[in-house]
């Protein structure tokens, strides 16, 4: 089923609390351990409804919000949500996903950005959307430094060993990815390749 972000996705409401308060609009924030609950009922959600979303909906600049870490269990082999945490305001993170010029082929371009103070550290590259799944794989290829608005480093990643078109030929399996579960035109949600989950929020215009 098809989801239309603006009416048919399940409103929760410890979410939206989360991203209108992060936001600076009044409120307090839910806990964290609240927020973990809440996102993996949302995940759930997503999954027994069988809910898809269209690569449109992410189209845009999002802020980290929460995310949570994760940490290897030895004996059974496989790993456990950390307790999450907000990411501080001073440290400003944004993800970003715009089309391509051959959106028609799944391709589309990401972005990945960073500012502490007066540093800003980009990252972008190229990305691919599988809509019956709700994965966005990615590989970054360019770094940009900026200090006070210059920048000073603009080069390749890995030596330019990885090109647009070979990402394009590479398994999923071989990427890192997002599988997002909640779209909204507020804030998206999605667990990443290494099981982490993560909020981000759609900023409004001041």
């Amino acid at each position: 089923m098809t989801a239309d972000v603006t009416t048919a996705t399940p409103d929760f409401a410890i979410l939206s609390q989360a991203a209108a308060t992060y936001r600076g609009e009044g409120g307090k924030l839910p806990s964290a351990s609240l927020m973990v609950d809440a996102l993996l009922a949302a995940e759930k959600a997503a999954k027994q409804q069988r809910l898809t979303y269209n690569f449109d909906s992410l189209v845009g600049k999002w802020r980290l919000c929460f995310a949570t870490g994760t940490r290897k269990v030895r004996k059974r082999g496989g790993i456990v949500l950390g307790k999450g945490l907000y990411l501080p305001k001073f440290a400003a993170a944004h993800i970003s996903f715009s089309a391509s010029s051959e959106q028609d082929l799944g391709k589309a371009e990401i972005g990945n950005q960073v500012q502490v103070g007066s540093v800003l550290v980009k990252l972008t590259g190229p990305a691919k959307y599988l809509g019956k799944k709700n994965l966005l794989a990615f590989d970054f290829t360019q770094m940009q430094i900026s200090l006070f608005s210059r920048v000073v480093y603009n080069g390749q990643i890995r030596s330019g060993k990885v090109q647009n078109g070979d990402f394009h030929n590479q398994p999923i399996a071989k990427l890192p990815f997002f599988a997002f579960f909640l779209v909204t035109k507020d804030f998206i949600a999605a667990r990443g390749r290494g099981g982490g989950l993560a909020l981000w929020i759609r900023e409004k215009d001041v």
